[in-house]
């Protein structure tokens, strides 16, 4: 009985090597890597690495588009045999190693870098490489540089092709740093080698080798809008019907909901998006989900966001309904905002019992019938009250006047 035990143990899978290969291709390899290549029964890559690599090898496989969806059945394909992926530069550098260990387990693999393309643009450039932002714009649009930009800032951009230095131009020209510096790094590392530059607003960048990276030297025009990644950004930022969390108000509010590094929001009410859109700026890993019951707002919350730099954001229909739908395919939220729709039924229950246990719940009211809710919560879940009213000076006549803003109650509590 035992021995037909031992039978039954699956096999262990075989090893998974990466090689990060560059634009130098078989001639830049190590020997290590050299050897990994030439030992595997199939190497797998994209056109241009394989081509590189194909007289060295047995067998070679090119990966398909869309990649994610097909890597683990074509890996799977090859159990038992001795399995070699190729990756630009270093493969756990914004590269397909990355996706491999988040696939198969880091234990899998066997990787062997290569020096990343932003190392070697740092070394073209001699910009100091832990002082510099990376971007990767290799799935995203090039909107998706906007919340690292500031004057003086240095920046690399991984590119998804030739097209993308000439967006990024444009991003920069529409949004007051038409006047930055932007050199174009191709090829690095190979015989075809080029680096072109130029000035933002000046420039088309056509005629660019797909395999490229993008250096920025941000210089920001002297009347642009000042965009940080520090909560409450004017509210002439935003576009839309005037439903929204206003500056200051939301400086606070995300004070309360706290965000850290790869936390989720849920934002109940989203309006023009503020709330969850300045989440997501506060960090690159933060991630954000709207819910808001109105067509119209829900395509101006996506304008905004792509217009902020944070595309991720994900928007769904009115709550609680749809909160059945994101819980099936995402974690418990580490914060759930409460901007609109306080009155709804369960609306309060709804949330508290989606957020995480160590999670916030923060809900702000601007009518008394919420107000009651609130103080409700309180003493059912705890937390704080707070009750804030902004003034703002404007012109009266030829004098200076406090207008009052609507006063706000704001409850606050972790889930223990």
């Amino acid at each position: 009985m035992a021995q037909n035990a031992a039978l039954m143990v699956a096999p262990e899978p075989t090893p998974i090597v990466v090689v990060g290969i560059g634009a130098d291709g078989w001639d830049g390899l190590s020997l290590g890597s050299r050897t990994a290549v030439e030992q595997a029964d199939v190497v797998f890559g994209s056109a241009r690495q394989v081509a590189g690599v194909r007289e060295h090898c047995t067998e070679t496989r090119t990966w398909p588009s869309p990649l994610v969806p097909n890597l683990r059945p074509m890996i799977d394909a090859c159990a038992g045999s001795r399995v070699c992926v190729l990756a630009s530069g270093d493969p756990m550098f914004h590269g397909i190693g990355v996706t491999l260990a988040r696939e198969f387990g880091a234990e899998r693999l066997r990787v062997h870098p290569a020096p990343s393309s932003v190392s070697l643009a740092c070394a073209r450039l001699g910009w100091a490489l832990h002082h510099t932002t990376t971007v990767s714009l290799v799935n995203s649009p090039a909107e998706t540089v906007l919340p690292e930009l500031a004057d003086g800032r240095r920046i690399l951009v991984l590119s998804r092709g030739s097209s993308t230095p000439g967006e990024i131009a444009v991003v920069l020209s529409a949004n007051g740093f038409g006047a930055s510096e932007m050199t174009v790094l191709e090829q690095l590392g190979g015989p075809a080698e080029r680096i072109v530059g130029g000035i933002a607003r000046e420039s088309t960048f056509e005629s660019v080798d797909p395999l490229n990276v993008v250096a920025l030297l941000c210089v920001r025009d002297p009347d642009a809008a000042r965009h940080t990644r520090i909560p409450g950004l004017a509210d002439s930022a935003y576009t839309g019907d005037g439903q929204m969390t206003k500056r200051e108000v939301r400086a606070l509010t995300l004070s309360a909901l706290a965000p850290g590094p790869g936390e989720l929001l849920w934002d109940i009410g989203g309006g023009s998006g503020t709330i969850a859109i300045e989440w997501m700026r506060t960090d690159e890993s933060c991630r954000a989900v709207t819910f808001e019951s109105s067509q119209a707002r829900r395509e101006q919350i996506e304008t905004n966001a792509l217009h902020l730099g944070v595309p991720g954001l994900v928007v769904h229909g009115g709550a609680p309904e749809s909160f059945a739908v994101v819980a099936d395919a995402d974690a418990a939220p580490d914060a759930v905002f409460i901007g609109g729709g306080l009155t709804g039924a369960d609306m309060l229950e709804a949330c508290w019992a989606a957020v995480r246990t160590g999670g916030r719940v923060v809900a702000n009211s601007v009518t008394a019938e919420s107000d009651s809710l609130l103080l409700t919560a309180a003493a059912r879940y705890g937390g704080e009250l707070r009750r804030f009213q902004i003034y703002r000076g404007e012109p009266l006549g030829a004098f200076t006047t406090w207008r009052p803003q609507l006063p706000v109650t704001q409850w606050s509590a972790t889930k223990r």
